[in-house]
Protein backbone atom coordinates (compact mmCIF):
# COMPACT_ATOMS: atom_id res chain seq x y z
CA UNK A 1 0.00 0.00 0.00
CA UNK A 2 2.52 2.26 0.20
CA UNK A 3 2.72 3.90 -3.33
CA UNK A 4 0.05 5.48 -2.53
CA UNK A 5 2.42 7.61 -0.21
CA UNK A 6 5.41 8.57 -1.79
CA UNK A 7 7.14 11.73 -2.06
CA UNK A 8 7.09 11.29 -5.59
CA UNK A 9 2.99 11.30 -5.71
CA UNK A 10 3.20 14.51 -3.19
CA UNK A 11 5.08 16.88 -5.29
CA UNK A 12 2.85 15.88 -8.56
CA UNK A 13 -0.41 16.02 -6.64
CA UNK A 14 0.50 19.56 -5.51
CA UNK A 15 1.12 20.68 -8.55
CA UNK A 16 -2.34 19.72 -9.94
CA UNK A 17 -4.49 19.58 -7.00
CA UNK A 18 -2.60 22.19 -4.66
CA UNK A 19 -0.77 21.72 -1.28
CA UNK A 20 -4.06 21.07 1.04
CA UNK A 21 -5.70 18.06 -1.02
CA UNK A 22 -1.93 16.32 -1.66
CA UNK A 23 -1.29 16.76 2.40
CA UNK A 24 -4.33 15.19 2.86
CA UNK A 25 -3.91 12.23 0.00
CA UNK A 26 -0.45 11.67 1.68
CA UNK A 27 -1.48 11.55 5.16
CA UNK A 28 -4.50 9.13 4.48
CA UNK A 29 -2.42 6.97 2.30
CA UNK A 30 0.07 6.87 5.38
CA UNK A 31 -2.96 5.97 7.53
CA UNK A 32 -4.52 3.34 5.46
CA UNK A 33 -0.77 1.72 4.58
CA UNK A 34 0.29 1.99 8.95
CA UNK A 35 -3.59 0.33 9.58
CA UNK A 36 -3.82 -2.58 7.15
CA UNK A 37 -0.02 -3.32 7.82
CA UNK A 38 -0.87 -3.52 11.69
CA UNK A 39 -4.05 -5.42 11.03
CA UNK A 40 -2.41 -7.78 8.92
CA UNK A 41 0.67 -8.73 11.74
CA UNK A 42 -2.09 -8.78 14.56
CA UNK A 43 -3.98 -11.33 12.67
CA UNK A 44 -0.72 -13.43 12.39
CA UNK A 45 -0.51 -13.50 8.11
CA UNK A 46 3.27 -13.85 8.14
CA UNK A 47 3.09 -17.11 8.06
CA UNK A 48 0.94 -16.88 4.86
CA UNK A 49 3.82 -14.98 2.63
CA UNK A 50 5.04 -17.44 -0.15
CA UNK A 51 7.74 -20.20 1.24
CA UNK A 52 10.25 -18.80 -1.28
CA UNK A 53 10.32 -15.16 0.05
CA UNK A 54 9.86 -16.77 4.18
CA UNK A 55 12.71 -19.18 3.60
CA UNK A 56 14.90 -16.98 1.85
CA UNK A 57 18.62 -15.61 3.59
CA UNK A 58 20.29 -12.49 2.86
CA UNK A 59 23.64 -13.24 1.53
CA UNK A 60 26.14 -11.72 3.71
CA UNK A 61 28.34 -9.02 1.73
CA UNK A 62 30.80 -6.59 2.15
CA UNK A 63 29.24 -3.17 2.60
CA UNK A 64 30.66 -0.66 -0.34
CA UNK A 65 30.86 2.90 -0.10
CA UNK A 66 30.91 4.49 -3.55
CA UNK A 67 32.64 7.50 -4.33
CA UNK A 68 30.47 11.10 -5.27
CA UNK A 69 31.04 10.16 -8.84
CA UNK A 70 29.27 6.58 -8.55
CA UNK A 71 26.35 8.08 -6.13
CA UNK A 72 25.63 10.72 -8.89
CA UNK A 73 25.60 7.67 -11.72
CA UNK A 74 22.86 5.96 -9.82
CA UNK A 75 20.90 8.60 -8.78
CA UNK A 76 20.98 9.48 -12.54
CA UNK A 77 20.61 5.74 -13.50
CA UNK A 78 17.73 5.50 -11.14
CA UNK A 79 15.99 8.60 -12.34
CA UNK A 80 16.32 7.21 -16.37
CA UNK A 81 14.55 3.57 -14.89
CA UNK A 82 11.83 6.02 -13.08
CA UNK A 83 11.07 7.61 -16.20
CA UNK A 84 11.35 5.10 -18.60
CA UNK A 85 8.87 3.06 -16.16
CA UNK A 86 6.21 5.77 -15.63
CA UNK A 87 5.76 7.84 -19.09
CA UNK A 88 3.33 4.94 -20.90
CA UNK A 89 1.29 5.48 -18.25
CA UNK A 90 1.50 9.23 -17.84
CA UNK A 91 0.60 9.34 -21.92
CA UNK A 92 -2.35 6.82 -21.19
CA UNK A 93 -3.59 8.84 -18.31
CA UNK A 94 -3.50 12.17 -19.95
CA UNK A 95 -5.47 10.58 -23.10
CA UNK A 96 -8.27 9.34 -20.88
CA UNK A 97 -8.13 12.67 -18.94
CA UNK A 98 -8.48 14.60 -22.40
CA UNK A 99 -10.86 12.38 -23.76
CA UNK A 100 -13.16 13.24 -20.13
CA UNK A 101 -12.69 16.81 -20.59
CA UNK A 102 -13.84 17.11 -23.98
CA UNK A 103 -15.83 13.78 -24.98
CA UNK A 104 -18.06 13.25 -21.68
CA UNK A 105 -20.40 15.89 -20.85
CA UNK A 106 -20.02 17.50 -17.59
CA UNK A 107 -23.74 16.50 -16.54
CA UNK A 108 -22.62 12.36 -17.15
CA UNK A 109 -20.15 12.63 -14.65
CA UNK A 110 -22.16 14.76 -11.92
CA UNK A 111 -25.00 12.50 -12.25
CA UNK A 112 -22.47 9.00 -11.67
CA UNK A 113 -19.56 10.16 -9.43
CA UNK A 114 -21.09 13.42 -7.79
CA UNK A 115 -20.12 13.54 -4.24
CA UNK A 116 -23.60 13.20 -2.95
CA UNK A 117 -24.50 9.69 -4.68
CA UNK A 118 -23.81 7.19 -1.97
CA UNK A 119 -22.55 4.61 -4.27
CA UNK A 120 -19.80 6.92 -6.13
CA UNK A 121 -16.85 5.83 -4.24
CA UNK A 122 -17.93 2.41 -4.42
CA UNK A 123 -17.81 2.85 -8.48
CA UNK A 124 -14.54 5.10 -8.28
CA UNK A 125 -12.67 1.79 -6.72
CA UNK A 126 -14.21 -0.76 -9.07
CA UNK A 127 -13.08 1.18 -11.83
CA UNK A 128 -9.72 1.67 -10.74
CA UNK A 129 -8.80 -2.27 -10.38
CA UNK A 130 -9.16 -3.03 -13.62
CA UNK A 131 -6.65 -0.16 -14.90
CA UNK A 132 -2.85 -0.87 -14.92
CA UNK A 133 -1.02 2.47 -13.88
CA UNK A 134 0.19 3.92 -11.37
CA UNK A 135 -0.73 7.16 -9.45
CA UNK A 136 1.04 9.27 -12.07
CA UNK A 137 -0.90 7.30 -14.73
CA UNK A 138 -4.03 7.95 -12.73
CA UNK A 139 -3.54 12.15 -11.62
CA UNK A 140 -4.71 12.94 -15.29
CA UNK A 141 -7.29 11.13 -14.86
CA UNK A 142 -8.33 12.32 -11.53
CA UNK A 143 -8.12 16.06 -12.54
CA UNK A 144 -10.35 15.70 -15.23
CA UNK A 145 -12.64 13.86 -13.22
CA UNK A 146 -12.88 16.35 -10.41
CA UNK A 147 -13.05 19.42 -13.31
CA UNK A 148 -16.47 17.65 -14.70
CA UNK A 149 -18.12 17.51 -11.44
CA UNK A 150 -16.99 14.24 -9.51
CA UNK A 151 -16.80 14.50 -5.77
CA UNK A 152 -13.38 14.71 -3.82
CA UNK A 153 -13.80 11.61 -2.24
CA UNK A 154 -14.76 10.28 -5.32
CA UNK A 155 -11.33 11.08 -6.83
CA UNK A 156 -8.96 10.18 -4.39
CA UNK A 157 -10.92 6.49 -4.00
CA UNK A 158 -10.06 6.13 -7.80
CA UNK A 159 -6.24 7.39 -7.41
CA UNK A 160 -6.00 5.34 -4.47
CA UNK A 161 -7.50 1.76 -6.06
CA UNK A 162 -5.46 2.33 -9.00
CA UNK A 163 -2.53 2.11 -6.76
CA UNK A 164 -3.22 -0.24 -4.53
CA UNK A 165 -5.58 -3.05 -5.81
CA UNK A 166 -4.92 -2.74 -9.74
CA UNK A 167 -5.78 -6.06 -11.01
CA UNK A 168 -2.15 -6.30 -12.57
CA UNK A 169 -0.85 -5.55 -8.82
CA UNK A 170 -2.58 -7.93 -7.18
CA UNK A 171 -1.53 -10.73 -9.86
CA UNK A 172 2.09 -9.77 -9.07
CA UNK A 173 1.14 -9.53 -5.17
CA UNK A 174 -0.51 -13.14 -6.02
CA UNK A 175 3.25 -14.21 -6.45
CA UNK A 176 4.39 -12.77 -3.05
CA UNK A 177 0.83 -13.72 -0.92
CA UNK A 178 -0.57 -17.07 -0.38
CA UNK A 179 -4.92 -16.79 -0.65
CA UNK A 180 -5.82 -15.91 2.58
CA UNK A 181 -2.88 -13.30 3.41
CA UNK A 182 -4.02 -11.27 -0.72
CA UNK A 183 -7.28 -11.36 0.37
CA UNK A 184 -6.86 -10.06 3.81
CA UNK A 185 -4.75 -7.23 1.80
CA UNK A 186 -7.34 -6.72 -0.68
CA UNK A 187 -10.13 -6.44 2.29
CA UNK A 188 -8.26 -3.85 4.43
CA UNK A 189 -6.88 -1.36 1.23
CA UNK A 190 -10.39 -1.91 -0.10
CA UNK A 191 -12.13 -0.94 3.52
CA UNK A 192 -9.89 2.18 3.55
CA UNK A 193 -10.01 3.61 0.37
CA UNK A 194 -14.09 3.76 0.73
CA UNK A 195 -13.86 4.86 4.28
CA UNK A 196 -10.89 7.72 3.02
CA UNK A 197 -13.43 8.23 0.42
CA UNK A 198 -16.84 9.35 1.95
CA UNK A 199 -14.69 11.08 4.46
CA UNK A 200 -13.25 13.25 1.85
CA UNK A 201 -16.83 13.40 0.07
CA UNK A 202 -18.08 14.65 3.56
CA UNK A 203 -15.26 17.69 4.29
CA UNK A 204 -14.87 18.35 0.30
CA UNK A 205 -15.24 22.51 1.12
CA UNK A 206 -12.28 22.67 3.23
CA UNK A 207 -10.03 21.49 0.24
CA UNK A 208 -12.02 22.77 -2.41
Amino acid sequence: MSPMADLGSLAVLMTQFGWKIAVAYLITGFIIAVSGGTIIEKLGMGQYVADYIRNAHLAELEEEKPTFKERLRIAADGVAAIVKRVWPYIFLGVGIGSLIHNVIPQEIVQTVLGGEHWYSVLLACLVGIPMYADIFGAIPIAEALLAKGAGLGTVISFMMSVTALSLPSIIMLSKAMKRKLLITFIAAASAGIILIGYLFNSISYLFI
